[in-house]
């Protein structure tokens, strides 16, 4: 949960999201990692997680818990480690309570929030494992203790589980060069961009080039040929298949999660959300925060009698296809006034605003305002965002875990096709407003470099980029949704 802690409060910065992934992109040639696998790994160096507030602290602790875990041996300096730990971490004042009878100033105690977001680099800076936390919601630790203990437990999970390593393909250094050109989702752009830096540092001769306009424009690009391939939140339906003059292959990418996010003032709480709540939200029949269909979510919360500001996209977009996918199914009054998912909708109520970053600042520069966008939005621009009731009952906070609990109660065991919605997925731990995102490539044969260089992007995606999703808050694929891709792949010329 958000802490209280009896530190000096500090500047609010804002987080660039091109920062991150930078830190992650950037590989130093003066290093020499030795381990190609997580297995290998012996020798660790934990390196810098920034500048910001709580940085250092983290740092210290994750060093400290790798030495007492007894599983590595931490090194002064990264030339002498088999891989490094390296990320961003960051802690800021998300508000002030009052510790006393009268509120003041001089009785204020800050509530703080944070992340942790870090990957360990092997050889050649290949990632070998990565992941991304938040703050425990009961934990009493101090804040950069808890995302630090919660990152080293991951790690040693991971090294305990033993997975079977992915390996990368084989790609032809020595190619012609080659340029493609994508567009759509603006909701796994952070970790495309990641990917497209990565893959060129593995492949110099191939440059990719994404515009991040949204899943309807990407889509319609792909049909009109303007582009080479699309990311889209929104999977084609057979009738939409077959209506479409252009034929496209689906390939899950990835797994991420669409969070209600929030800008209240002097509630220190993280906030449930009932599925009524939100869907009440949205069609405008909730109209204040105090509404009892809120409080009785947030019991012993004070909850302002203020108007609420909907916020949401107002470009044709896939994330707005989850958020109203979910509705859909747990809303019938949703559904019956608003009808099924979309990309587009005829909002009931609220602003607009394009594309994930567009919607995230809105909802950061109005007061008492709600917006849905994808975890990492939330989390870079430092907003809150609250659980939502799970089919179970459960209250569940989006994070990596509860996304990979959501795909695992949603996708069948047997005849998977990738175009399966995993919102409100059974399990009590599943996250209800998780989907998979998919890049889409014409399905007709060409036998020119660029398909073949597009194919083997999607290769290395579904193996070596997997290991890249979870420092940027995305879930890598399930181990047979992916396995299955890539048997795909090598039947497709």
């Amino acid at each position: 949960m958000i802490r209280h802690e009896t530190a000096p409060g500090f500047r609010r910065t804002p987080i660039f999201l091109a920062a991150l992934i930078f830190a992650f992109a950037v590989v130093n040639p003066t290093r020499a990692q030795s381990a190609g696998t997580l297995a290998e790994v012996r020798k660790v160096y934990v390196d810098s997680l920034g500048d910001g507030k709580g940085a250092a602290a983290m740092r210290a602790r994750i060093a400290d818990r790798l030495r007492a875990s007894r599983k590595f041996q931490v090194v002064a300096d990264a030339g002498e480690a088999d891989a490094v730990v390296k990320g961003t971490g960051r802690i800021w004042a998300a508000g002030y309570v009052s510790i006393g009878v009268h509120p003041s100033r001089t009785n204020r105690q800050p509530v703080f929030d944070g992340f942790l977001s870090a990957d360990l680099s092997g050889k050649a800076g290949v990632t070998l494992w990565s992941y991304l936390v938040t703050p425990s919601r009961f934990s009493v630790k101090r804040i950069a203790t808890d995302l630090a203990d919660q990152l080293v437990q991951r790690l040693l999970e991971a090294v305990g589980q033993g997975n079977p390593e992915t390996q990368a393909p084989a790609v032809n250094a020595g190619a012609a060069a080659v340029s493609m050109h994508g567009a759509g989702a603006t909701f796994p752009w952070p970790i495309y961009q990641k990917w497209f830096e990565s893959f060129r540092q593995r492949l110099p001769n191939v440059h990719i080039a994404y515009d991040p306009v949204g899943s309807e424009s990407g889509i319609r690009l792909l049909a009109e040929g303007s582009v080479d391939f699309a990311g889209s939140d929104m999977p084609l339906s057979d009738q939409a298949m077959a209506q479409s003059k252009v034929g496209f292959l689906h390939f899950a990418s990835l797994l991420g999660a669409v969070v209600p996010t929030y800008n209240l003032k002097n509630v220190d709480h993280f906030l449930n959300f009932a599925p009524a709540a939100l869907a009440g939200i949205y069609l405008g029949t909730i109209k204040r925060w105090n509404d009892p269909i809120i409080q009785a979510s947030n019991p012993g919360v004070s909850l302002p009698d203020s108007e609420i500001v909907v916020i949401h996209r107002s470009d044709g977009s896939g994330t707005t296809f989850a958020w109203t996918d979910y509705l859909s199914k747990v809303s019938p009054e949703w559904k019956d006034h608003v009808g099924p998912a979309g990309t587009t909708i005829s909002w009931p109520v609220g602003r607009g605003a394009e594309r994930n970053e567009g919607v995230a600042a809105l909802v950061r520069q109005t007061p008492n305002s709600i917006g849905y966008v994808e975890l990492i939005y939330a989390i870079q621009n430092e907003l809150r965002f609250g659980a939502v009731r799970n089919v179970a009952g459960n209250f569940v906070r989006a994070d990596l875990a509860s996304v990979t609990a959501a795909a695992a109660g949603g996708v069948p065991n047997t005849n998977f096709d990738s175009r399966v919605s995993i919102t409100n997925a059974p399990g009590k731990s599943a996250y209800p407003i998780a989907t998979f995102s998919w890049l889409l490539v014409p399905a007709e044969s060409d036998q020119s470099p660029k398909r073949r260089a597009v194919f083997e992007f999607l290769r290395w995606a579904l193996t070596s980029g997997q290991k890249q999703c979870s420092s940027l808050g995305y879930a890598p694929l399930p181990a047979g949704v992916a396995s299955q891709e890539l048997q795909i792949l090598s039947t497709l010329k």
